[in-house]
């Protein structure tokens, strides 16, 4: 080759190594835009290029070059738009003429120049939200930046806007308070994925979060409780009499117009909820006059079920108190909403009150679910007065919906179906796919939470659109929001842990129309965007890189299928059957195994050889009783089914943890079961697996009794094991009760296990129903 060939091939070589060739699959943004096209070349991003304003996009211009700073280092100036063809530009731009609604926008990218344009300042923003995307964030890149000292963004054009006008996330500060720096940190967390409503909720029975001047006792007494964190949640006593309750806070209204000020900068709207009539323990804590008992109250320490202690509906005080309240509210948030809760109501003293009962008498109203709607409707027409729309949970449906009120659906979709169907809008917040405090990984590798199960996946799923709804009603419903309930989230990175990456997911949901929403995708691109989480510090869920163990009995067969997978692509599922922890070099998985011996798997995901998950375990263990008929005297308890009294006999035993899927309770009932084993068998064992966790209630039984049938009439006791476990032993301990014996002929097996009823006295639960848990029966 002679020299000047040389020169030019190496010169192609170095271009193609600097500028490879890319596709819109190696474009990795969250939410996906609506159209991108790929261009050729790159914008060569360095510290001499400018941003370019027009006075309606100034502020976001400062916004953008903080961003670029951050990620680059270079501060970036800044100067007023008069020259379209200056090169090394990036533009922001407002155009009436832009074709995209008020939050789309244009984004196109060339060699020269970028061009950000919209019709609304809010359409800038969220294409320099897309814009951030682009630059340098892994530790790769941000080094290759400091070298070279330029940054390399793809030539594109993108042409995006929002599938949904509410695109929102709620946060609980009432069970826990968190802090005016994390709200802040959460609202930019929801503009990077242009999300663009906080919903805050401000009140529940656990804590008054904002100050009424008005009411100076709502935060003197309503903002703080005693607080248990050794005691779950549904179970802690209320605050004793020698007691001073410390754990709170609240916001200033000084607070509240700087956070209201730092989500407008965001173009993000706020809106309060100000809890009525239930969930107001607090402020009856502060003024039981507003109740129709008259108190005392105090603030709960931990949920309260049911919620019999709400705003008297009979008394004019009431409506005084809360139109005074929400006055103050209107006056901090400018946003057209107000939520009002709505929810959860128990009437039972509104039945009892003669306040209440006048009122239904005096209004013309059929009974209290009545009396509700009407508390509700008079709400709204102070809220109308002033300017505001009101919101509530799908309960405010019931005896009859406020003529202009909004609906927050989450109960399920029925809610919202009806309000759309009668012209009231919508936002779907279901709890099967919206309630982010749910679990979303393995029960026994998360943290405690709420109960269910939201994997990642499932929140993709979600169509906010019910398919019931015609085209015109379907125009009613103005989105969706994600909830984070606080019951069992006490600070903001277990907060940051429970909403990415299943946010993430929302608002691809939320934001990118139908057509462009794809599973595949969306995981293949987050497994790159979390290097975005790591850039900015989110304590985000890795619950996704978990193996999901799938058992499935075959029929006609006492063999097993164990099937594995992940929610995320391209990791190495690797595993033993041994009991032995899977490394490296253990078998990789390619296909469903199929067991028919005792094997205790436990499994791990891998990236380039590193383990990347904590282990994932399932147990199977062959017996004489595998997949034989279970008869059950009592019922086992819905939350606790373990895929029903099958399960029993399914050879998968549980794990220590009480909300694993395969073990199943009994609450306050007797655990009687009758197992047939098809034929009279030779037998010489009998054993079932317990579960204590005196924590959550969950206690051994208070004697067991193993017994043996020939024709399952006649019943011969064939041991009464002793459980040799103190009651008071914490746990969680997961032990087999085994009786052995001489081999003797049966064919009917009967387990009963006597429930001690009641937690003890002891117990901070004291009182409250117990739990017998019970895992196979094993026959031997």
């Amino acid at each position: 080759m002679k020299n000047g060939s040389r020169r030019v091939y190496q010169f192609l070589m170095a271009t193609f190594l600097l500028y490879p060739t890319i596709s819109t699959a190696d474009i990795n943004l969250i939410p996906q835009p609506n159209q991108l096209d790929i261009g050729t070349g790159y914008f060569i991003l360095n510290e001499h290029s400018k941003i370019a304003v027009t006075p309606e996009t100034e502020q976001i211009g400062l916004y953008l070059a903080q961003i670029i700073t951050k990620h680059t280092g270079w501060e970036l100036a800044i100067l007023p738009l008069t020259n379209r063809a200056e090169p090394n530009l990036i533009i922001l731009s407002v155009d009436s003429l832009t074709d995209n609604d008020a939050e789309g926008y244009h984004l196109d990218i060339d060699e020269k120049q970028i061009l950000l344009s919209a019709a609304s300042p809010a359409g800038v923003f969220y294409g320099c939200q897309t814009l951030r995307q682009l630059l340098p964030k892994n530790p790769q890149e941000l080094q290759r930046v400091k070298q070279s000292g330029t940054w390399q963004i793809p030539s594109l054009r993108i042409s995006d806007f929002p599938r949904f006008a509410w695109r929102g996330m709620m946060l609980d500060v009432s069970r826990h308070f968190f802090p005016l720096q994390f709200i802040k940190e959460l609202i930019d967390y929801l503009s990077y994925h242009k999300l663009n409503t906080f919903h805050w909720h401000l009140v529940d029975d656990q804590g008054w979060r904002i100050e009424i001047k008005r009411y100076p006792k709502l935060t003197e007494i309503g903002a703080w409780r005693v607080d248990r964190p050794d005691e779950i949640w549904g179970m802690r006593k209320p605050q004793q009499p020698d007691e001073s309750a410390t754990y709170g806070g609240y916001y200033t209204q000084e607070d509240i117009r700087e956070i209201v000020q730092y989500a407008r900068e965001r173009f993000i709207t706020i809106v309060p909820e100000i809890e009525m009539p239930a969930h107001v323990t607090c402020a009856l804590a502060a003024y039981p006059q507003l109740s129709c008992t008259g108190g005392p109250f105090t603030v709960p320490t931990g949920s309260i079920w049911p919620i019999k202690d709400i705003y008297c509906a009979g008394r004019e005080e009431t409506f005084e108190f809360l139109e005074n309240v929400l006055t103050e509210v209107i006056d901090l948030f400018p946003g057209e909403y107000i939520h009002i809760g709505g929810d959860e109501a128990h009437k039972g003293e509104w039945k009892q009150c003669d306040s209440c009962q006048t009122r239904i008498a005096v209004e013309g109203l059929q009974d209290e679910a009545e009396l509700q709607s009407y508390f509700i409707g008079r709400i709204e027409k102070f809220l109308t007065k002033h300017n505001r729309k009101l919101i509530g949970w799908d309960e405010i449906l019931e005896g009859g919906l406020a003529p202009e009120a909004t609906v927050m659906s989450w109960r399920g979709t029925k809610g919202g179906i009806a309000a759309a169907q009668a012209g009231h809008y919508t936002v779907m917040s279901p709890v099967s796919h919206c309630y982010l405090n749910c679990y979303q990984g393995n029960l026994a590798l998360e943290p405690l939470a709420q109960s269910g199960y939201l994997p990642l996946s499932k929140v993709y799923s979600f169509n906010p659109v019910p398919k019931r709804l015609t085209a015109q009603q379907s125009k009613f419903i103005l989105g969706a929001q994600a909830n984070l309930w606080a019951e069992f989230i006490p600070d903001p990175k277990h907060a940051e842990y429970m909403l990415f990456p299943r946010l993430s997911a929302l608002s691809e949901i939320l934001w990118s129309s139908r057509q462009n929403q794809d599973w595949d995708s969306f995981r293949t691109r987050l497994t790159n965007f979390f290097s975005f989480y790591d850039f900015y510090n989110i304590n985000y869920s890795t619950s996704a890189r978990q193996v999901r163990l799938h058992a499935k009995p075959r029929r006609f067969s006492k063999t097993i299928k164990i099937s594995m997978d992940t929610e995320l692509p391209g990791l190495d599922i690797r595993y033993t059957t041994d009991g032995s922890t899977p490394t490296p070099q253990s078998q990789l998985y390619t296909k469903p195994l199929r067991i028919k011996e005792t094997v205790a798997i436990k499994s791990a995901t891998f990236e380039n050889e590193n383990v990347v998950s904590p282990i994932s375990e399932l147990a199977f263990q062959e017996h004489l009783a595998l997949k034989r008929k279970v008869t059950t005297e009592f019922q086992y308890h819905w939350r606790y089914r373990a895929g029903g009294k099958d399960a029993l006999t399914d050879g998968i035993r549980a794990s220590d943890h009480y909300r694993d899927q395969y073990w199943q309770g009994y609450r306050k009932v007797d655990f009687n079961v009758v197992v047939d084993l098809g034929r009279s068998r030779r037998i010489s064992s009998i054993s079932a697996g317990y579960l204590q966790d005196v924590k959550v209630g969950i206690f051994m039984p208070r004697e067991i009794e193993y017994s043996i049938s020939r024709d399952g009439i006649t019943y011969q006791v064939i041991g009464l094991p002793a459980i040799d476990m103190a009651v008071e032993q914490p746990g969680p301990i997961k032990k087999d009760i085994e009786v052995s014996f001489a081999p003797i002929r049966a064919r009917y097996i009967r387990v009963k296990a006597i429930n001690i009823g009641s937690c003890p006295d002891w117990h901070y639960g004291a009182g409250k129903d117990a739990y017998i848990f019970v895992d196979e029966i094993v026959v031997n």
